[in-house]
């Protein structure tokens, strides 16, 4: 084969709306099924059930406006459709040494005035205890 066995494609949803509420997801699978025949050749088309899941996550009159799957052929002849995950290359970009910077910036302790100990002196009013009649 000279084609690519697998490809990446955003698949725009959004003339899904144009039809019944009732009928929402139902018309997204089959334009998913449409869109795979037309880019990948092929006429049996299998779609994964993860994908399915995302299509009716959210119930049948509302499902996503685009959605983004990847698509394999496959040696049996029929084309998988399933949800893209973006694969993390962490070998091509090596990690910079970099010095962490804390949340917490530390502030110079600010000086307290010194408040000296006051000693309370007897006050010179003399205590009534006993009341002389």
């Amino acid at each position: 084969m000279s084609q690519e066995l697998e490809r990446v494609y955003t698949i725009p949803l959004g003339k899904v709306l144009l039809s019944q509420s009732q009928h929402r997801a139902v018309r997204a699978i089959n334009m998913i099924k449409e869109f795979a025949r037309h880019h990948m050749k092929v006429e049996d088309i299998k779609i994964e059930e993860d994908l399915a899941h995302q299509i009716w996550a959210k119930g049948i009159r509302s499902p996503p406006r685009k959605i983004r799957v990847r698509m394999s052929k496959t040696d049996e002849g029929y084309v998988l459709v399933s949800p893209y995950e973006e694969e993390i290359e962490s070998s091509v970009t090596p990690e910079k040494e970099t010095p962490k910077v804390e949340d917490k910036v530390e502030e110079p302790a600010k000086e307290e005035p010194k408040v000296e100990d006051k000693v309370e002196e007897p006050t010179k009013e003399p205590k009534v205890e006993d009341k002389v009649s």
